[in-house]
C-alpha cells in the first residue's frame, strides 16, 4: 500500500453509535471519496463486501467495502475485518448509502478512509527477452493448476480477441471485444473479467518492457471502445472494472500476477490464489492476462525488428 496521506485523527462518535472503521481506499476512487457527501445506493451484500453505486456521475460509479482476507478489487476500500468477523451483517441490498468526504456509510456500516493504496503495479523495466521468460513461466504454473476454460469456453470470440490483439489488428480486436461485453451471468460477466485481465496487462506489460509502445497504443484504443458504451451494455460494477482496467487499474490478485511476469517472484502460489476468486471470474481474468501478455510479446517482437530492420538500412547519398 502507498504511504499514509490522510493524518489519522481520532473522530467523534455519533450519539449511541460506534466511531467509523478505517479503511484503505483505492486512488482510482478519489473522484468519489473527496468530494462533498453524496447520496448512493447498496447494489449487493456478501459476507465478504458491499457493493454501493453513486447516483449518476462519471466513472468509476460502483464503490466496494470489502474485508481484509476478500479479493481486492481495483476499486475497493478495504477494511480492517475478515469475512468471518460479519461486518456488513446490518447492511440491506437496495438501501440508501452515502459516499464523500472520505467516507462510505451504508445502513449501519460507517468507514473513513485513512490510507490510500495504488491499483497500478509498478513492473519496472524488462527486456523481450525477460517477458519471453515469463510468459513462458505464466503459462507453465497455469497448466500445472489445472487451469480450465472459464466461463466462455467454447465461444470463438476470446480466442479470436486474442488473436487479432497478437496481431495488432485493432478492427479486429474491437469486433471481437464488443461481441463479449457483457457476456456471461452475475455480477461481473466471464467477457468482461476476460476484457479487464487482458486491458490490465497490455498497457501495464506494454509500458514495462522496452519496445511495448504497441501495446500500450493497442490497450488505449480498444479500452476506449469497449468502456465507450458499458455502461449500458453490462452491470455496473463490471463496467466500472472495466473503466479502472482500462486505465492500469488492477486487482490485488491480478498484480501479483503481473509481477510474476515481470520477475518479482515465482508465479506458483499468485496463479492459485487467482484462479481462486469467484466461480469463474478467477480463470477467465487468468485468459485476459495471459492473452494481453502473450500479445505484447509479439508485438514488442514485431516493433523491436522493425526497429532494428531501420537501424541497419544503409542511407543513399543525397
Amino acid at each position: 500500500m502507498t504511504a499514509l496521506v490522510r493524518d489519522p485523527i481520532p473522530l467523534p462518535a455519533r450519539p449511541g453509535g460506534r466511531p467509523p472503521a478505517a479503511g484503505a481506499a483505492s486512488l482510482a476512487l478519489r473522484p468519489l471519496l473527496d468530494p462533498p457527501r453524496r447520496a448512493a445506493r447498496v447494489i449487493a451484500v456478501f459476507p465478504s463486501a458491499v457493493y454501493v453505486e453513486m447516483r449518476g456521475g462519471p466513472e468509476p460509479r460502483v464503490l466496494a467495502v470489502v474485508t481484509s482476507d476478500a479479493h481486492r478489487l481495483p476499486n475497493a476500500v478495504v477494511v480492517v475485518a475478515t469475512r468471518r468477523e460479519h461486518p456488513f451483517r446490518s447492511v440491506r441490498e437496495g438501501g440508501d448509502a452515502f459516499v464523500g468526504d472520505g467516507r462510505v456509510e451504508a445502513d449501519g456500516l460507517r468507514v473513513r478512509v485513512r490510507r490510500w493504496w495504488d491499483p497500478s503495479p509498478v513492473l519496472g523495466g524488462m527486456q523481450p527477452a525477460a517477458l519471453a521468460t515469463g510468459v513462458r513461466s505464466l503459462e507453465a504454473a497455469f497448466t500445472d493448476a489445472g487451469m480450465a476454460g472459464g466461463g466462455l469456453a467454447g465461444h470463438p470470440d476470446p480466442d479470436a480477441l486474442a488473436r487479432c490483439c497478437a496481431a495488432g489488428d485493432l478492427a479486429g480486436a474491437v469486433e471481437a471485444a464488443e461481441r463479449i461485453v457483457g457476456l456471461g451471468p452475475g455480477l461481473t460477466p466471464s467477457g468482461d473479467d476476460i476484457l479487464c485481465g487482458l486491458l490490465v496487462s497490455l498497457r501495464l506489460v506494454g509500458d514495462a518492457v522496452r519496445h511495448g509502445r504497441t501495446a500500450v497504443w493497442l490497450a488505449d484504443w480498444l479500452g476506449a471502445a469497449v468502456t465507450a458504451d458499458a455502461g449500458t451494455r453490462t452491470t455496473a460494477l463490471a463496467a466500472t472494472l472495466l473503466h479502472c482496467a482500462a486505465a492500469g487499474g488492477a486487482g490485488a490478485e491480478v498484480a501479483a500476477v503481473l509481477r510474476c511476469v515481470a520477475g518479482h517472484e515465482p508465479p506458483t502460489a499468485a496463479v492459485r490464489r487467482l484462479l481462486a476468486v469467484g466461480h469463474t471470474s478467477g480463470t477467465d481474468l487468468a485468459l485476459g492476462v495471459l492473452a494481453g501478455c502473450r500479445a505484447t510479446l509479439a508485438l514488442t517482437a514485431r516493433t523491436a525488428h522493425t526497429a532494428h530492420a531501420t537501424r541497419r538500412t544503409p542511407r543513399v547519398p543525397a
